[in-house]
């Protein structure tokens, strides 16, 4: 069920927002620093859809909300943003006052009790893990050569440390948070050439579990943990800090979708286009920045071999 536009000529719209979260300090609001929510907020002052203030002053629409609080550096795809919006502020309008990095690419009309975080019923992410199969010899062929053996993993042991977190555990070792920590998770992982593809998806999830469970199958997968250390860390037994696992780096995630049941999204094909070009011209830039870092590593690897 959609609500009828009201009197004043709003609506409660959600809107599917894709971001590059490399130059964002997270999604949510911070004092002193720049978020995706900030670029959002912006936008819509621009627009006169609420009152202008100083980055974390900003006036927030009625019924505002996100799917969810992405960490500093994580990207997004899925991102879901709901308030009350003029009938107007389609997502294309939205994009004429959002930078390249944020872009708004559908849209659905909802009930005026709509809220974006506690309406979802499926939250997945996606990380994108550089990790070439163990099997491979860094000396052969011209991609080998840039292959650091530390990044290598055994696909057999990686799968099956991810196989153990796939179903409901706690999982308080594996996060910060001291509440809702028990959750049913749906783990799986695709390898597209030295990458493997992690998609993990459950109704929510606890602050960076995701990149801690990335970051445990990395570690038995390269050899560096047992099978048996999954177990300990979904056991019900504390860990001391020292034996616990750190959270893989943010930027290889991507929230990748999020599932509302009454939700019917709209893809605006004019945003969808300006969406495809803006982070087109990105991942550009990317492959040029990693290409001239390739290329200083080369240069010095030589001076390395005349040694």
């Amino acid at each position: 069920m959609t609500t009828e536009p009201t009197a004043r000529g709003t609506v409660t719209r959600a809107f599917r927002v894709a971001y590059d979260g490399r130059e964002y300090a997270g999604f949510q609001r911070q004092p002193h620093a720049r978020t995706v929510a900030d670029a959002l907020l912006d936008a819509l002052a621009e627009h006169g859809v609420v009152e202008p203030g100083d980055g974390p002053t900003h006036a927030t629409p009625p019924g505002y909300a996100a799917a969810g609080r992405t960490d500093a550096g994580v990207s997004a795809v899925g991102q879901t943003v709901a308030f009350e919006a003029p009938t107007w502020l389609t997502p294309r309008a939205f994009n004429g006052h959002l930078p390249g990095s944020v872009r708004a690419w559908a849209a659905a009309d909802v009930d005026d009790g709509f809220h974006a975080t506690h309406d979802a019923v499926r939250r997945t992410y996606r990380y994108h893990l550089y990790a070439p199969t163990a099997a491979a010899d860094p000396a052969e062929g011209s991609g080998g050569a840039n292959r650091g053996p530390e990044y290598a993993v055994d696909d057999e042991r990686f799968r099956d440390a991810l196989a153990r977190f796939d179903g409901e555990h706690d999982f308080h070792n594996l996060t910060t948070d001291e509440t809702g920590t028990v959750r049913d998770l749906d783990a799986r992982a695709t390898r597209e050439g030295d990458v493997f593809v992690i998609e993990v998806a459950a109704d929510g999830f606890p602050r960076a579990l995701v990149r801690r469970v990335v970051a445990a199958v990395r570690t038995v997968g390269r050899g560096a943990a047992e099978l048996g250390w999954i177990d300990r860390l979904l056991a019900a037994e504390p860990i001391p800090g020292g034996r616990g696992v750190g959270p893989a780096p943010p930027e290889p995630l991507v929230l990748w979708d999020v599932t509302y049941p009454d939700a019917e999204f709209a893809v605006d094909p004019e945003a969808l286009d300006s969406a495809l070009v803006a982070f087109g011209e990105r991942h550009r830039d990317a492959r040029h920045a990693a290409a001239a870092t390739g290329a200083v590593r080369e240069r010095l690897a030589a001076f390395d071999e005349e040694r």
